[in-house]
């Protein structure tokens, strides 16, 4: 029996290497030599289909990836649209390269990196090495193209060692790296003007030793001010950058006169010194280290170590505290003069006054000043004055002000209007003051003089005799009246005496207003209306007053007992309402005092 089963193993093996012969055209490349085997056929081929290339990307999926972001060789056009296989075919042998092209004739343009320069002459293995592939897989690739990036520090070293911006190609160009062809200095910070221009570049950026390499210094170059890398010969004297004087065409050439920030000294340059040349206060001299130092302790109040005392000393040597640098002739405004050494000290609004409104010539010429009107003009136009010779404003005004006055009630009274009352409360130019023009004399006593006559024709003549207002009126409130009614013959009783005049002497009408003294009737139904709709009416008329008096509306002179219906028993505690209810007559609620019939039956069911 073993016999048998080694005879049909041997069988099927040589059954199955015929038919291996006969599938496969020959063995893979040693890439893909893990793929030899009739179960592995699938992995490359789809059954009648041969090689898809989708097949092809599955494994290689560097390249799928390159070709979906449109980089590199397999995204040219070149490449686009042709299947895999067209470049690279297999079952050629273990030794078959499958990847053949001929490096001379390869246009490099086609991986999206053009050569120029120095890189169209190297050689393709200076720069696809190993050393400068990132991925850790592409690496352990022999004679791979693939993994390597555009930037330049991924093939060379940084000479700068992160002190400079990694764009190498700011400043370099493909030809060579030195020198930087494409740096400018007028795009850092620090410009080349002037003699910088003729400067060695290792006079500011030093080749040194760093990290064990080579270095050449660029960037933390200290420029904020000259003395950085130049002596100061002004040995520290002068303040502020040098380049406020000095510019880079020569340190000789001096072109402070107009740049330099005085400011920096103790001597801030106003008006006319910021116009003066420098030479005009400091000596000109060659020497660096002394060249304006002459006026180094000078203070800005010194004015007369430069300037002669015109004043001969009278005024004592502070000449900023009139003058200021504008101009000599430019006074300040002498606040700081004290004038009560003077015979007439500044006081209210004198203090705010400015000294050349009143000293029109030279401060020390003499001027009058006994009285107010030596300097102010007589803005009553001579009504105080006329009648009683010279008088002074400071009579009723004081310095603080012409607004305020000192005329006040206890003044007004030597007059012939005495204030009372509410004119106290009444400010002056409510009477005094007429088109802007303040007048004092013959404005008359007499209340029509101020206060308009509201009762002019309606009130007769013996109630009102002359149209003197305190006849009814007094000064202190207008709504105050002591005016005696009986003198009507209509005596005010009850509840008439707390009536104010205007209810029954005003009819108002939206704006128009109506006085009524002498036409009034004195009958009730003149001012009252009659609330019963005429049930009491005799010859057209309600006579008010046989029910009620003027001490309230309650009927307290009326007696059921005169009437048809006298009350008797019962009828004596019943309420007037349960008999007399309230009816509707011409839209109005009335009470129904006059009943048609006194039946008992009437009222009662």
């Amino acid at each position: 029996m073993r016999i048998y089963s080694l005879i049909w193993t041997l069988i099927i093996i040589a059954a199955n290497s015929a038919l291996l012969a006969q599938i496969s055209p020959g063995p893979l490349s040693q890439a893909h030599s893990h793929l030899e085997g009739i179960s592995n056929c699938t992995k490359c081929h789809d059954i009648g289909n041969k090689v898809p290339d989708s097949k092809c990307l599955e494994c290689h999926d560097e390249i799928s990836s390159l070709i979906d972001l449109g980089r590199g060789y397999h995204a040219s056009p070149e490449v686009t649209g042709k299947s895999c296989i067209k470049c690279h075919s297999e079952h050629h042998g273990t030794k078959f390269d499958m990847v053949r092209f001929d490096e001379e004739a390869f246009d490099h343009d086609l991986t999206g990196y053009p050569l120029q320069g120095q890189h169209a002459v190297i050689d393709c293995r200076d720069c696809h090495m190993p050393d400068n592939i990132s991925s850790p897989e592409i690496r352990k690739r022999e004679d791979t193209y693939l993994g390597l990036d555009d930037k330049c520090l991924s093939c060379h070293d940084d000479f700068h060692q992160n002190t400079l911006s990694k764009d190498c190609a700011s400043c370099h160009d493909f030809e060579a790296f030195r020198p930087a062809s494409l740096f400018t200095h007028d795009e850092t910070e620090f410009p080349l003007r002037g003699k910088h221009q003729d400067v060695n570049c290792l006079e500011c950026h030093e080749k040194t030793q760093r990290n064990g390499k080579a270095f050449q210094v660029f960037s933390g170059v200290d420029f904020s001010d000259c003395v950085s890398c130049h002596d100061d010969a002004h040995k520290g004297n002068l303040p502020g950058s040098c380049a406020s004087c000095h510019d880079e065409s020569s340190f000789d050439n001096f072109s402070g006169r107009r740049s330099f920030n005085h400011k920096l000294t103790n001597f801030e340059l106003r008006g006319k010194h910021r116009t003066t040349d420098c030479f005009d206060c400091h000596k000109n001299t060659f020497n660096a280290a002394t060249i304006f130092q002459d006026q180094k302790n000078v203070k800005e109040s010194d004015c007369a170590v430069c300037h002669d005392d015109v004043h001969a000393g009278k005024f004592g040597d502070q000449c900023a505290k009139c003058h200021q640098e504008s101009s000599f002739s430019d006074l300040k405004t002498m606040d700081f003069f004290d004038h009560s050494v003077t015979d007439f000290a500044l006081e209210g609004k004198h203090e705010e006054v400015d000294c050349k409104d009143c000293h029109k010539g030279s401060f020390t010429d003499p001027m009058p000043f006994s009285n107010c009107i030596d300097c102010h003009s007589d803005y009553h136009d001579g009504q105080f004055t006329a009648d009683q010779g010279v008088r002074d404003c400071a009579e009723c005004h004081t310095v603080d002000g012409f607004d305020y006055s000192l005329y006040g009630p206890e003044q007004h009274a030597q007059t012939g209007f005495p204030l009372e009352g509410s004119h106290l409360a009444t400010p002056c130019f409510a009477c005094h003051l007429e088109e802007d023009k303040w007048v004092f004399k013959d404005l008359g006593h007499d209340c029509v003089s101020c206060h308009d006559n509201i009762h002019e024709g309606l009130i007769d003549e013996k109630f009102y005799p002359e149209k003197d207002c305190r006849n009814c009126h007094n000064a202190e409130s207008w709504a105050f009246i002591d005016f005696d009614h009986i003198e009507t013959g209509w005596a005010l009783e009850g509840k008439h005496q707390e009536v104010n005049c205007r209810e029954c002497h005003f009819e108002e009408s939206g704006d128009n207003k109506r006085q009524i003294f002498g036409e009034l009737e004195a009958e009730c139904y003149a001012c009252h209306d009659d609330n019963h709709g005429g049930q009491f009416e005799i010859g057209g008329i309600t006579d008010c007053i046989c029910c009620h008096t003027s001490v309230n509306w309650i009927p307290s002179l009326f007696d059921h007992n005169t009437t048809a219906f006298p009350l008797d028993g019962k009828h004596a505690e019943v309420e007037c309402k349960e008999c007399h209810p309230l009816i509707i007559v011409d839209g109005e609620e009335i009470v129904k005092y006059k009943l048609e019939s006194f039946e008992c039956i009437d009222c009662h069911f």
